[in-house]
């Protein structure tokens, strides 16, 4: 997910010739029919799935999917869970799936839990970023947003009636937003560069931490359900520690594996959701002390414990 400071100026920013040049660059690099949508079609016994639109990039290879569970109603709180925000992190979409697949039924009893689990699949399968405009769907999640995956997310939350901060007329409150994403190596070696091309201001690079951590919301940070996120991801795999100046990615703390920002001012995916509670992973992928399946069960583990922490708070 990081991407944050401006540093300098470097060059000209890039004009649509140089991003029509970026996009006929991108390849893709794996399927997103089999690796995602088969297993979402696979949970209609279970749950409730359905399209809530499609990319225009190509409306029959990218659909948008929702899952819920399937006994929703008033009196329960409502959990939004999203994946694939940044298409190339991975475990957030298998992670955002198999939290749906194995635990979603458990804590239907409690909580109504709608699920977008590949939220950028067009960046899923090109391992990318930006979505092919060369915008960031995770600084988009703002009225009238230019990326079609930012937009047609926060219009289908206020279809489901969803309490955010564009629908005021709301049915179901919501009362937590879980965000799954990874911090990659690629981050510094192609992301910060490429934004610094495309924008022609210098980008800071920091440490890749190595670990588990997660980003809160610097007006709303909710410490106590952030260390319940941090206790049980510890379970599964280590948390980022702090880097030689005491921060993480250029942050300071505020506990352990836990940084602040400025949700909705920076137009995160959890800023636009008006969530009581609201949290964004962050799996680090490239550590040589986890394989794929950690980092996956690193997020389930992560959404089981804020919910368990909020069992206790309804």
């Amino acid at each position: 997910m990081p991407s944050k400071q401006d540093k300098s100026s470097s060059s000209s920013k890039w004009g649509q010739k140089e991003k029509n040049e970026w996009k006929a660059q991108q390849l893709i690099q794996r399927s997103y029919n089999d690796e995602v949508i088969t297993r979402i079609q696979s949970l209609k016994e279970i749950l409730s799935v359905n399209t809530y639109g499609a990319l225009p990039y190509d409306v029959e290879k990218y659909p948008l999917f929702v899952i819920k569970t399937l006994s929703w109603h008033e009196s329960k709180p409502t959990i939004l869970i999203t994946g694939g925000v940044h298409g190339y992190e991975t475990s957030g979409v298998h992670g955002a799936l198999r939290f749906m697949e194995t635990q979603a039924i458990n804590y239907s009893q409690y909580f109504n839990i709608v699920c977008a689990p590949c939220v950028s699949p067009w960046g899923y399968e090109t391992i990318n970023r930006w979505n092919p405009d060369t915008i960031d769907p995770n600084r988009s999640f703002y009225k009238e947003s230019p990326s079609q995956e930012a937009a047609q997310l926060m219009k289908m939350a206020a279809s489901l009636g969803i309490g955010t901060n564009s629908n005021h007329n709301c049915k179901f409150d919501l009362l937590a937003h879980f965000d799954l994403h990874e911090t990659t190596d690629t981050d510094n070696t192609v992301f910060r560069p490429a934004l610094s091309a495309r924008d022609g201001i210098e980008q800071d690079i920091w440490d890749i931490p190595d670990g588990f951590y997660l980003v809160g919301d610097s007006e709303n940070p909710v410490d106590e359900f952030q260390k319940a996120i941090i206790d049980s991801v510890k379970k599964v795999t280590h948390i980022a520690p702090n880097d030689r100046n005491g921060k993480i990615i250029g942050e300071s703390i505020t506990q352990e594996g836990v940084i602040n920002y400025q949700t909705r001012k920076l137009g995160l995916c959890t800023g636009f959701s008006n969530s009581q509670y609201c949290t964004t992973t962050e799996m680090y992928p490239d550590s040589p002390k986890v394989n794929d399946e950690d980092c996956i069960l690193a997020q389930v583990a992560a959404i089981v414990g804020g919910l368990d922490y909020l069992i206790t708070r309804i």
